[in-house]
């Protein structure tokens, strides 16, 4: 396979992804498929007698050769900068994603094909999330991390970045689908994390070198990370929400949709609540409702890692409990406690820290205090 004559043949106008793959996979080699005859062309499911005509004598125009130049910067861009292209048709393309309706002929990458190869989950959400929000993804990153369940999201704001990181943190393996060039990183603060991404996992993007991230991108890349896993993970969006494009685009794969439910007043929560309620995700709690779902997908991993099944609680004293009751996944204030609780801020902090080390709450910047439940 000839990686620049099939990025000249990508450039052709009116042959896009699912033509390109019809028209090389129909001659097994790219190069065959620049070279065919308009009557060779002809045969290609999909390609009309004017459409051949044209594929044909585009080696006759001078786009052809801008799209030569083309492919040589682009190939030079991608080897400077340490990346690879995997086709449609190199054993090392992902086989979830070849499973899809429109998947991409080719698409560049940082880090290994490895990244790929096991077990794999998309975990999406808002830009914005809220503390609760937050300690979800970082939660379902980390447990799935543990699992040997590789995560894979957009490496955007919020819970992309929250549930990379935490599976990094945890050394497990992560992928980030981008809406630019591999060289075009967004958002640019996420440089270093994709860079250490190279190192447990990969970033891939079907656009090329130089691509900006336009808006029109992302709805197109969020079929790619539903597409490279068995599932979708949706953790606080509203109803309009990107999150839900994915979760959509799962359903439309046939993949499994969960989603964590949220604060029925919550904006962050409606697009999750819509999901459960529609009967079009399954509601989650833990990774044990995962892969109890997942199960056939994954029996390897479950003769190697049993579900856990209900932790006994840990013992509280009257005090604990009672402060313990105010609490919610709602932040709230040290002096608020103690004075929901009847109690001086001293105490309420001893009581606080014992519940901390029982796993029970977390507490926030600025005195501020949540149940842990995640």
């Amino acid at each position: 396979m000839s990686i620049p004559d099939l990025l000249i043949l990508s450039r052709i106008p009116n042959v896009g992804v699912n033509r390109l793959r019809s028209l090389v996979s129909h001659f097994r080699d790219s190069t065959r498929a620049l070279r065919a005859s308009a009557h060779e062309i002809g045969s290609v499911e999909g390609f009309s007698n004017h459409l051949a005509t044209a594929v044909a004598r585009f080696r006759e125009t001078q786009e052809f050769h801008r799209a030569s130049e083309f492919a040589r910067r682009q190939i030079s861009k991608l080897e400077e900068a340490g990346g690879s292209i995997v086709t449609y048709w190199d054993e090392a393309y992902p086989g979830l994603l070849k499973r899809i309706y429109d998947p991409p002929a080719f698409f560049h990458f940082f880090g290994t094909p490895e990244a790929w190869a096991g077990p794999s989950l998309a975990v999406v959400g808002t830009r914005f999330p809220s503390e609760y929000g937050r300690a979800a993804a970082e939660h379902f990153g980390r447990e799935l991390a543990k699992l040997g369940i590789t995560v894979v999201s957009g490496l955007a704001r919020g819970v992309d970045t929250i549930a990379h990181g935490a599976t990094l943190k945890e050394g497990g393996t992560t992928i980030g689908v981008i809406g630019s060039g591999l060289d075009v990183m967004y958002p640019p603060e996420n440089k270093g994390l994709s860079d250490r991404m190279r190192d447990r996992g990969a970033v891939i993007s079907e656009y090329e070198m130089g691509a900006q991230p336009d808006a029109a991108n992302f709805p197109k890349r969020n079929r790619l990370i539903s597409g490279l896993s068995l599932g979708t993970l949706v953790i606080e969006t509203d109803v309009n929400g990107g999150a839900m494009i994915t979760a959509n685009m799962a359903l439309d794969q046939n993949r499994e949709v969960f989603a964590v439910p949220g604060n029925i007043g919550g904006k962050r929560s409606r697009g999750c609540n819509l999901l459960i309620r529609e009967g079009k995700a399954k509601l989650v709690e833990s990774v044990d409702d995962i892969l109890s779902e997942l199960g056939a997908a994954l029996p390897d991993l479950f003769r190697k890692t049993p579900m856990r099944g209900v932790q006994p609680a840990p013992e509280l004293t009257l005090f604990e409990q009672n402060i313990f009751e105010q609490l919610s996944m709602a932040p709230l204030h040290i002096d608020d406690v103690a004075e929901r609780t009847g109690c001086s801020a001293s105490d309420a902090l001893v009581n606080l820290l014992s519940l901390e080390f029982k796993g029970l709450i977390r507490q926030l910047p600025g005195k501020l205090f949540v149940r842990s439940g995640f």
